[in-house]
């Protein structure tokens, strides 16, 4: 078992029942969330001990999400109490042709994004873990944050911790300037990193890297190594997605390491819930690299995770490492008696 701790937001998700959308409806449902969230819950799910450090409103509404984490099996030790508003998105699910839609509300001003996080306080968050995550979300949102998370990943460096960075880039949260803006802010994140979650996307349009090949494989056996050695990061993971035409997705990991490239299976599979679902595959790299697996291994868990977490409503991951292991070997999700 691990220690491992997350720097991030909770949010409220509020969604609309089924596929419909908001304006056909006058009920939604709320839960909690968040990048940070959903990662810690799948690494209590696998044994390790997981705790947030974040800032919730001192309200009946911070009560509710408090309760929440730790039912996740979330510690709630570093998580200050501070601010008034928790940030909230409205989520529309799509159906075939018309795509899910997420909008933002009142994020800015929340309790997270408004809070000051003292130095001691960042320290003592360290000193318990053995990793700590990061999100580029967070990145996206203010100086005041963007330093309080910097400030945590210096330390973090300082005390020898192992650090993983999921770039998550989100060009809604950046505006009309959003690569340029987001360069410099990733460039200080990825100078810290041990672990980096992203794809050939990031690197070409964030990081603005050149490559002329055209095929996606081929881009990352391009660009990956490059981004290893220019910012000296040890590993580096994601996803390639397929959207196909009868409502199924296809997915396949990949994994680098030490100028060795492991390409996944591809699978494809139906959908049910797709926020959260790259936060259970970063769950399973993290977890498998932890437990030391051969990187195939590291790759099938985590691409299995992220399967798994599809079938399940709302974004946090809720699989058992015995469910997603089991999966790997039946894909069909037959009756278990």
């Amino acid at each position: 078992m691990s220690k491992i701790a997350a720097f991030g937001e909770v949010m409220m998700r509020l969604e609309t029942p089924g596929y419909s959308t908001l304006a056909q409806e006058n009920q939604l449902k709320y839960s909690f969330s968040g990048t940070g969230v959903n990662v810690l819950s799948a690494m209590s799910r696998y044994g390790h001990e997981a705790y947030l450090v974040s800032a919730l409103p001192d309200n009946a509404l911070g009560e509710a999400a408090i309760a929440n984490l730790r039912k996740l099996g979330l510690s709630t030790r570093h998580v200050m109490r501070s601010g008034k508003y928790l940030g909230m998105y409205f989520l529309e699910k799509g159906f075939g042709a018309r795509a899910s839609k997420v909008t933002y509300n009142d994020r800015l001003g929340s309790s997270f994004n408004t809070a000051t996080f003292g130095d001691q306080q960042l320290a003592a968050a360290v000193a318990e873990a053995e990793v700590l995550h990061f999100c580029g979300i967070t990145l996206a949102m203010n100086d005041q944050v963007r330093g309080s998370m910097l400030r945590l990943a210096h330390e973090a460096k300082r005390q020898g911790r192992k650090i993983v960075f999921d770039c998550n880039y989100r060009p809604s949260l950046w505006g009309e300037a959003g690569y340029e803006r987001a360069k410099y802010h990733y460039e200080q994140m990825l100078q810290l990193a041990d672990i980096v979650m992203m794809n050939e996307k990031d690197a070409m349009l964030v990081l603005g890297m050149p490559t002329a090949a055209l095929e996606r494989e081929q881009q990352l056996k391009e660009l990956l190594p490059a981004v290893a050695k220019q910012y000296d990061i040890q590993i580096i993971a994601g996803t390639h997605r397929r959207i196909n035409g009868d409502n199924t997705h296809s997915l396949k990991g990949f994994i680098f390491s030490k100028d060795r490239l492991v390409m996944g299976r591809e699978h494809s599979f139906s959908v049910h819930d797709r926020v959260g679902a790259g936060d259970a595959y970063a769950s399973g790299i993290i977890d498998g690299l932890l437990r030391g697996l051969p990187l195939e291994q590291v790759v099938e868990f985590a691409a299995a995770a992220a399967r798994l977490a599809h079938t399940i409503p709302g974004d946090t991951p809720l699989s058992t490492r015995e469910e997603i292991e089991k999966a790997i070997h039946n894909e069909t999700g037959d009756l278990e008696r």
